[in-house]
């Protein structure tokens, strides 16, 4: 397999694409074995057919939250077909605020999906790596490691440029790197896609439109507040409070603007 380092990413820096990418949130994933049509299937995606690069992705998302009255998860996802390690992957690039996508575990039984994410708001970056129906490792530092197999990726870190000691500790004396373009390079060493700015603009996207994923279940939700003065605030709501608050707010959103002249 090709030693890819940071190095080999450092076109991340200067890309218009990533850049957008960064400022609105996303999230890139890598799926062995599986189709578009079988990877946007499993993310329970509505079909929104095909098109050509990221320019049509993108206007098809904005689209959709154009046409939105009120605020939701839900995004246009777009998914194509690249030659990476033991055959073709698919690669599903979404707009999705770093939300991740639905159903990676189910989709790595009997193969692999990796995926790497930035939230469109404060800057937080995620890595994930499940490898046959199992999250493998999973990170937001590369020191602070979660999953399975937490520390397996260790060396793999160090050699695209992440600051970690053999023992998986955080390196202070390690040189300044790029750290998402090393999530990238990773990327690369787990699944052989070699990902380009071109590769990306480019490519022919079967779309498909990615519903919002339902939220835990909750049964009231509170607020406890205290200011400077030693003033306390502290009220609850029940779910069917909250839920007929948003329901009153979508119909008034929904209703027509009279607007009365003065006579």
């Amino acid at each position: 397999m090709n030693p890819v380092t940071a190095h080999d990413y450092a076109w991340i820096r200067t890309s218009p694409l990533f850049r957008h990418m960064t400022e609105n949130g996303y999230t890139l994933t890598l799926v062995r074995g599986r189709s578009p049509q079988e990877v946007l299937r499993a993310m329970e995606a509505e079909p929104r057919g095909t098109g050509a690069g990221t320019a049509a992705l993108i206007a098809a998302n904005d689209a959709h939250r154009a046409g939105r009255h009120y605020w939701d998860d839900s995004y246009v996802a777009g998914a194509f077909e690249a030659p990476g390690e033991q055959g073709d992957w698919t690669v599903v690039l979404g707009f999705d605020g770093g939300l991740g996508v639905p159903g990676a575990q189910a989709l790595s039984e009997g193969g692999r999906v990796v995926a790497h994410s930035r939230n469109g708001g404060i800057p937080m970056d995620l890595f994930h790596w499940f490898e046959d129906g199992e999250l493998r490792t999973t990170f937001e530092g590369p020191a602070a490691r979660d999953g399975s197999g937490p520390d397996e990726l260790v060396p793999l870190m160090r050699e695209v440029g992440l600051p970690l000691t053999p023992e998986g500790e955080h390196d202070e004396n390690a040189p300044d790197v790029d750290g998402k373009a090393a999530v990238l390079a990773l990327a690369e060493r787990l699944t052989g896609v070699h990902v380009t700015e071109s590769l990306l603009l480019d490519a022919t996207y079967t779309r498909g439109l990615v519903p919002e994923q339902p939220a835990e279940e909750w049964t009231r939700v509170g607020v406890d507040i205290t200011d400077a003065h030693g003033e306390r605030l502290h009220r609850e709501w029940t779910y069917e409070e909250v839920a007929a608050a948003c329901d009153r707010a979508r119909a008034e959103s929904d209703a027509p603007v009279v607007i009365i002249e003065p006579r």
